[in-house]
């Protein structure tokens, strides 16, 4: 993976867990040579990220809505910044720019990348690894949830192995690493769906 797609959130929690493992996952992938690609904010888990890359001499790239840049939350001293419309464009160019996605914990707008990343890779829009990094069980439920989609029938059998997960940055990237795409529900036969 030469760029990585970084979802998380724009708040720094009272735990500092989540701003330290942020600045780490940043760190990590500049030291490594992968590219983060993120929503372009400065504040936050999502400053943390690009800081701590940047300061590793890493390729940071935002992508972010107009309507935020003048909200003055957008981060100046990136590698690129790409300013877009609307979020539907901030997400095709994650997926355009990156060749996997990394979901650290965040909020509601976390939550709609990770989704959309993983019903994209189902319809096929793209065959890129989709990673959860369980910072200190932060994703518990979730994780139970998917688990709960696939047990009632909601999540195909082959698309269930759809969101890597793992507690380790290092565990994780070797699992995306490792990423066989699953047939897209298009390529599937008609008595699989």
């Amino acid at each position: 993976m030469k760029r990585i797609a970084v979802y998380c959130g724009s708040a720094s929690p009272a735990d500092p867990v989540y701003v330290e493992c942020a600045r780490m996952v940043g760190r990590t992938l500049a030291e490594r040579g992968i590219g983060v690609v993120y929503g372009g904010g400065r504040l936050g888990l999502m400053g943390a990220v690009a800081d701590a890359a940047l300061d590793a001499g890493g390729e940071v790239i935002g992508i972010i809505p107009e309507v935020l840049v003048h909200a003055e939350v957008a981060h100046r001293g990136l590698t690129e910044l790409h300013v877009v419309q609307t979020m539907h464009e901030r997400k095709a160019r994650f997926t355009d720019l990156s060749d996997g996605f990394l979901t650290l914990p965040g909020g509601t707008g976390t939550m709609d990348e990770l989704w959309e990343a993983m019903s994209w890779a189902q319809l096929g829009y793209h065959t890129d690894p989709v990673g959860l990094l369980n910072v200190a069980g932060y994703y518990d439920h979730l994780i139970a949830f998917t688990a709960k989609m696939g047990e009632v029938g909601f999540l195909r059998p082959q698309h269930q192995g759809l969101l890597i997960v793992d507690d380790t940055l290092d565990g994780l990237l070797a699992k995306m690493d490792a990423h066989v795409p699953a047939p897209s529900i298009v390529q599937m036969d008609r008595a699989d769906l």
